[in-house]
C-alpha cells in the first residue's frame, strides 16, 4: 500500500479492536507511530486511558465501547467509523479460557464464541467489501500458533484460534479473484505477556505461572504483526521457538499434542 493511501493531505485511518491492553494497544500505538488516525474498541473502561496515551502521539483518536460478542456490539463500531475509509483493520479482539471443558460455565464459553469467533468474523464481513470496492486496505487477524494444537484444558479457546487461522488464509485466497491491492494477515503468536492468562483464570497452571522469560514482549508481537501486515504478508509467527512448535505440529500426532498442552494449562489441583 501507498505510505499515505487516504486523499491528499489526509492522515490513514487504523481501527484496531481490543485496543486497550495487550497486543491491541500495542498495535494501536504501531499505528499512531505511523502516522495514522485511530478508532480503537474494547468492552472496558481502559480504552479511554489508551486512547489519551496514544493522542500524546500525536494521532487524532476516537475511543469505542463496546461488547464485540454481540452483533449490536460490532455494528455501533461500525456506525462510529462512519463513512471513513479504512485503511487498517486489526481484528485484535478476544479472550482465552483455561479449564476442564465438562466443568466450564457454559456461559463463559458461548460468550468466548461469539467474540473470538462470531465477531471478528462479522467485522470482517462488513470491512471487506468497502475496502475491495476501494480496490486497497490491509486487515490484520490476531490469530494464534495455539490454532495448530488440539488444547486440552484450552480446547475451546484453541479450536477458536484455529478457526480464524483457517479463515484469514482462506479469505486471503478468495479475495484474490477481486483484484487490487486488498490483504489479509493473520498474525499467530506464541505466549505473550498480556494479562490474558489472568482473565482466563488460568493463573494455577504452568502456562499461567510462566514468567516474561517464557513469553513474547506483546510490543514485539505487535510490531511483527503490524509490518507483516503493511507488507501484505500472509502470515506471521513471532519467535523461533513459536515457529518450531507450528513446524512440528504439522508432524506430531495430535494425540501427543493434546497431552503435551495439558502439562502446559492443566490447573494445579487437576480441576476447575
Amino acid at each position: 500500500m501507498p505510505d499515505d493511501p487516504q486523499a491528499a493531505g489526509a492522515r490513514p485511518l487504523a481501527v484496531v479492536t481490543g485496543a486497550s491492553s495487550g497486543i491491541g494497544l500495542e498495535l494501536a500505538r504501531c499505528a499512531a507511530q505511523d502516522g495514522c488516525d485511530l478508532v480503537i474498541c474494547a468492552q472496558d473502561d481502559a480504552i479511554e486511558e489508551a486512547a489519551r496515551e496514544l493522542r500524546l502521539l500525536g494521532a487524532a483518536v476516537e475511543a469505542v465501547r463496546a461488547d464485540l460478542s454481540t452483533e449490536a456490539g460490532v455494528l455501533l463500531l461500525w456506525e462510529r467509523v462512519g463513512a471513513r475509509e479504512v485503511d487498517y483493520l486489526c481484528a485484535n479482539a478476544g479472550v482465552a479460557l483455561g479449564d476442564a471443558f465438562v466443568e466450564e460455565e457454559w456461559a463463559r464459553i458461548d460468550a468466548m464464541l461469539k467474540l473470538n469467533v462470531v465477531g471478528t468474523t462479522l467485522l470482517l464481513h462488513r470491512a471487506l467489501p468497502r475496502m475491495l470496492t476501494r480496490t486497497q486496505g490491509r486487515i490484520l487477524v490476531t490469530g494464534s500458533i495455539a490454532g495448530f494444537v488440539p488444547g486440552a484444558f484450552m480446547a475451546v479457546y484453541n479450536a477458536t484460534k484455529a478457526y480464524l487461522d483457517s479463515l484469514s488464509y482462506a479469505v486471503r485466497e478468495e479475495i484474490k479473484d477481486f483484484g487490487g491491492d486488498v490483504t489479509i494477515t493473520c498474525l499467530m503468536p506464541g505466549l505473550t505477556d498480556t494479562p490474558v492468562f489472568e482473565r482466563a483464570d488460568m493463573m494455577d497452571t504452568p502456562v499461567g505461572k510462566a514468567g516474561s522469560l517464557f513469553k513474547s514482549d506483546p510490543a514485539d508481537v505487535a510490531r511483527a504483526g503490524w509490518e507483516a501486515m503493511k507488507a501484505g504478508k500472509a502470515g506471521v509467527t513471532p519467535g523461533l521457538v513459536n515457529k518450531l512448535i507450528t513446524t512440528f505440529a504439522g508432524i506430531i500426532p495430535d494425540t501427543i499434542l493434546a497431552q503435551l498442552n495439558r502439562l502446559q494449562a492443566e490447573p494445579a489441583d487437576g480441576k476447575s
